[in-house]
């Protein structure tokens, strides 16, 4: 097999939408999400996020990628000042609106009304979720991280409430994406759909693996 090689002397040659697409698509496919939030004056506001990732299970907390706050983060702000917002997955059926929500809208522009989704209020929960989203769940911050190199913002949150459409949690409590439609993206444009392949037991040394499924 033949394989292309780069150098870092290749990436400081490469025009930057180059560079940008080719080093966020290099780790492959990444969830794809909705941040819903609300600004203390009551604006509701979403973002396209994929740098959601899992970081423990108990207590249950996940990381969230902001990139550096040198310019208008409306969702970084929003979550400083409420100290709340929800995550929603997106899928398939209305991906297209969920892209619309990386322009760059105003602060004061209601963002679920620009790009055509619908909020969503739970008991007890002052921020959106995503209406049309079947799994979705309800986070506070509790740490965050200035990455130094490059002055993008890691930070932790608490997930405090999930809402799952029925049916979608299997008896292993494995999620199941592959039935909701749940899309993966790779690079900052290009959508996925999942299908499951295989899933397997729990692996131990010297013991034959087997197949759950």
């Amino acid at each position: 097999m033949s394989y292309s090689h780069y150098t870092k002397t290749d990436f400081k040659k490469w025009e930057r939408f180059y560079r940008a697409s080719f080093f966020n698509s290099l780790g492959g496919y990444k969830s794809c999400n909705l941040i819903g939030s609300k600004s203390s004056q009551g604006i509701e506001n979403l973002g396209l996020f994929f740098s959601v990732i899992h970081v423990g299970a108990n207590p249950p907390l996940l990381g969230l990628l902001f990139r550096p706050h040198s310019v208008p983060r409306h969702t970084l702000e929003n979550i400083r000042e409420t100290q709340s917002f929800t995550v929603n997955a997106v899928a398939e059926a209305w991906h297209h609106k969920a892209h619309q929500a990386a322009a760059n809208y105003q602060s004061e522009e209601n963002e679920f009304e620009k790009v055509g989704l619908t909020a969503e209020y739970k008991p007890n929960i002052e921020v959106p979720f995503v209406k049309e989203s079947q799994v979705k769940f309800w986070c506070s911050p509790v740490e965050e991280k200035k990455i130094e190199v490059n002055k993008t913002i890691f930070m932790v949150a608490a997930i405090e409430e999930v809402f799952v459409a029925s049916g979608l949690v299997l008896e292993d409590g494995l999620v199941d994406h592959a039935a909701a439609k749940t899309v993966s993206v790779n690079a900052l444009d290009t959508y996925y759909s999942a299908e499951q392949i295989s899933q397997w037991e729990y692996p131990r040394p010297n013991q034959e693996l087997k197949r759950k499924q």
